[in-house]
């Protein structure tokens, strides 16, 4: 079963000039044979997210009549936007509008569904986006648009600014991708408006930015981040966030957009396996964004100089908004007409800066929470998760049902590369059960093909076991595929174990529900609104790999081994401590690693050898 959702990198998609006219051709002959007498260009099978889509075809249009003129086009664009401007423009209040500051403002504003009180909480991104349309539509359409209408789309999109930011409350959604869009819309606008009221709004504009998105930034794996849909990131709209910060930094020069952009980006790489693979978001877990992603990702790619157009989009929507039959809907055709119009190249090679949350050569990755635990593991072509054991998730140790992941105190991080290979050792403190404080030393190693993991802490007594991931997905280079199988070794035996409760708490890897359905079935909310993220944290248990002890381990230690990856022979590698009983010398086929005091050097930091 392939994931629906995870299908090619977006730096594969052809980005040159003519590859772009032939996506506008193809929009051009679709809008042509669409239109309607009274200018509608919206498909004919569009229901919700409607406020703005016929408005966006025509922007399409009037860029490709600007790149190459077509006498079809005048017409059809003049046509589109008196239809617009007539059966598209709401004054009077939305029925049930629970966001309004100022009612019966007569203000103009969008509608998500056209019915009055049908749908209304969409009303408030469904007019910003109308808001970018507009004021796109009067960048591009230069050629066409006399004066008198392009006054009047000027007046209109002032008044989408104002019902925005005066006659309701911003970002009522609390969704970082609106709000940004929001305030690009105003720093266009302004470029558009003259004397002081284009001043007027720019600053307003700028003080939204600040005061509403920037300051109500949240952090996550070290980085700070505009919230989204209540979460620190989400895969859908996370990447188009940061093409909103890249409009807006190409829009107003202003430093604050590519700073807080970079660090996004930087992010977004440390989050990415080298396949492009990752989950999670308060909104959707799997479901990627495409095109409305290429901006940011090629833009900041570039001025972080990392690949993160490897970031597995939707290829649907690989070069505009479609409807289930393939037909271009005009909803986010802001983004196109702003990718095309961006000269950025994609930077292709992959950074070797060390990143803390990040481990990455070759072939092989393990992206880092918060807490420094693998989030995903990449080796082979497979991505593991974290497991689930007794509600606790994570890669670790287990003692008695009880999960050794969780930090106690600062954790700390060490990088090398040495030899072409590439290690970080993660130094944790942890309390199991009995309340004891323990040190856990978590390295891992890869030579850019294979991943190897070691695991030492403190002698425990029992059984213990080494919770070492849940087989999830696979790659097929243009396709993600579920799975319940790995290619991984263990110096101790190893099983792979799957839950035989097989209730909505519990996940078996085996079946065809993907990650992300068995997450929102265990959200509060319906799918749509419910928090995928937070459902997950809900489940029992799950699909795991486990491991036991590696033999020959020192005395004092329980020490795990584990390869992830192609290896011929068996997995048989050697442990002894140092003459101080506090080192610990690990020899694997491909490596001899010494690992440090868990105190630390004299800065208490993590001390680390290696050689191949």
């Amino acid at each position: 079963m392939q994931l629906p959702h995870q299908r090619g990198p977006l730096h594969d998609l052809p980005d040159t000039p003519e590859a772009y006219d032939a996506v506008l051709a193809d929009v051009v002959e679709q809008a042509l044979r669409r239109i309607t007498p009274d200018g509608n260009l919206e498909h004919p099978d569009c229901y919700d997210d409607i406020g703005d889509t016929s408005l966006g075809m025509t922007s399409l249009l009037a860029l490709a009549n600007q790149r190459a003129r077509d006498p079809r086009l005048c017409d059809a664009v003049l046509r589109s936007v008196r239809f617009h401007l007539r059966e598209r423009v709401f004054t009077e209040d939305n029925p049930g509008y629970p966001n309004l500051k100022m009612r019966n403002s007569g203000l103009p504003y969008a509608r998500y569904v056209l019915e009055a009180g049908a749908h209304p909480i969409g009303d408030w991104p469904s007019t910003v986006w109308a808001l970018l349309q507009t004021v796109n539509v009067v960048e591009v359409g230069d050629r066409i648009l006399h004066d008198e209408l392009r006054y009047e789309l000027g007046e209109l999109a002032l008044g989408y600014w104002r019902w925005l930011t005066e006659a309701t409350f911003f970002n009522p959604q609390e969704a970082g991708n609106q709000a940004i869009g929001c305030v690009v819309g105003g720093l266009m606008l302004a470029r558009q408006l003259h004397g002081d009221k284009g001043k007027d709004v720019r600053e307003r504009a700028l003080s939204l930015y600040h005061d509403e998105i920037r300051a109500h930034r949240v952090s996550d794996r070290g980085a700070l981040l505009p919230p989204e849909h209540g979460g620190a990131y989400d895969n859908n709209y996370g990447p188009i966030s940061l093409s909103f910060l890249a409009q807006a930094h190409i829009v107003s020069g202003e430093d604050v957009f590519a700073e807080d952009g970079e660090a996004l980006a930087r992010y977004i790489d440390a989050r990415l396996t080298n396949g492009g693979f990752d989950n999670g978001g308060p909104r959707y877990s799997e479901q990627h964004s495409g095109f409305e992603s290429v901006l940011g990702l090629r833009y900041f790619g570039s001025r972080i100089g990392s690949d993160i157009g490897r970031y597995r989009g939707d290829s649907r929507w690989g070069r505009h908004a479609v409807k289930p039959d393939g037909g271009v809907d005009g909803h986010f055709a802001w983004m196109l007409v702003w990718q095309i119009q961006d000269s950025t190249r994609w930077h292709r090679a992959q950074s070797t800066t060390p990143a803390r949350h990040q481990l990455r050569a070759g072939t092989v990755s393990v992206a880092f929470d918060s807490k420094m635990t693998p989030a995903v593991v990449e080796a082979d072509g497979t991505y593991y998760l974290p497991a689930a054991v007794n509600r606790q998730h994570g890669f670790g140790p287990v003692l008695d049902g009880f999960l050794l992941c969780r930090p106690m105190g600062e954790v700390r991080v060490r990088d090398l590369q040495v030899d072409g290979l590439t290690a970080k050792l993660v130094t944790k403190p942890v309390v199991g059960r009995d309340h004891v404080l323990r040190h856990i030393q978590s390295l891992y190693v890869t030579d850019g093909t294979r991943l190897w993991m070691t695991v030492a802490l403190e002698r425990l007594d029992g059984a213990p076991y080494l919770l070492a991931g849940l087989p999830y997905a696979a790659d097929d280079g243009d396709r993600v595929r579920r799975t319940a199988e790995g290619d991984v070794t263990s110096a101790g035996a190893l099983r792979l174990t799957h839950p035989s409760d097989q209730g909505a708490d519990h996940f078996d890897a085996r079946s065809e529900l993907t990650q992300e359905q068995a997450a929102f079935a265990l959200a509060a909310d319906p799918r749509g609104y419910g928090n995928p993220d937070e459902g997950w944290s809900h489940l029992v248990g799950s699909t795991a790999l486990e491991a036991d002890p590696a033999p020959g381990a020192p005395e004092n230690l329980h020490v795990f081994a584990v390869r992830y990856g192609p290896g011929a022979g068996e997995f048989t590698p050697a442990f002894e401590t140092g003459e101080d009983g506090l080192t610990l010398t690990v020899r694997a086929e491909a490596f001899t690693a010494v690992i440090g005091d868990p105190a630390g050097d004299a800065d208490a930091e993590p001390e680390l050898t290696l050689r191949a």
